[in-house]
């Protein structure tokens, strides 16, 4: 069965370590036969939640910024990887935000499939429990029915690009090939 992945890449850097482990878990889904869409934040514009609760009768948020149409596409996907470095022991401002903003419509995103993909230049997976932690409070105490399939835990990789020789890269690959 052809499945819908939306890859959710909150890296500031084009070619960075947590934006290649999308990049391969796309090929793994690819290959498998799955529609792909990565969606590289720091490609659009995505204002901070104001806290207004306007949408919490509309269901639409007041501002006018690329966060509607990225609502969309989580709520038609079958498969959401939600992809950050890991600064300071949590996720990025990037991804944050993003999912500060699906305020919006988050009931609408359920039955889904999650992967988490964690990137740090610290070697131990115990110090991203806080991000895991997070990610969770979102998908599994905010979600309807969400399932948490996998987390990719991208460790010891500090400068663009040496993820690609930890076990994370082949990782985030098959994880792909079997989402």
């Amino acid at each position: 069965m052809t499945k819908k992945v939306l890859i959710i890449s909150s890296s500031p850097r084009k070619g960075g370590n947590s934006d290649l482990l999308c990049d391969q878990f796309a090929k793994g889904a690819q290959e498998a036969g799955h529609a792909v869409e990565k969606i590289s934040l720091r490609e659009h514009k995505i204002n901070y939640c104001t806290g207004c609760g306007v949408c919490n009768e509309t269901h639409r948020c007041v501002q006018k910024d690329d966060m509607a149409p990225l609502l969309d596409k989580l709520v038609a996907a079958d498969v959401i990887v939600l992809a950050t470095p890991v600064y300071f022991y949590s996720m990025d401002g990037q991804l944050k935000t993003f999912i500060d903003r699906t305020v919006p419509r988050y009931t609408e995103i359920a039955d889904k499939d999650f992967y988490f993909i964690l990137t740090s230049a610290d070697t131990q997976k115990k110090n991203l429990a806080r991000t895991v932690e997070a990610l969770r409070g979102f998908t599994q105490d905010c979600l309807e029915n969400a399932h948490e399939k996998a987390i990719i835990y991208g460790t010891g990789a500090w400068q663009k690009g040496e993820i690609k020789n930890t076990p994370a890269y082949e990782e985030a690959y098959q994880a792909g090939k079997h989402c």
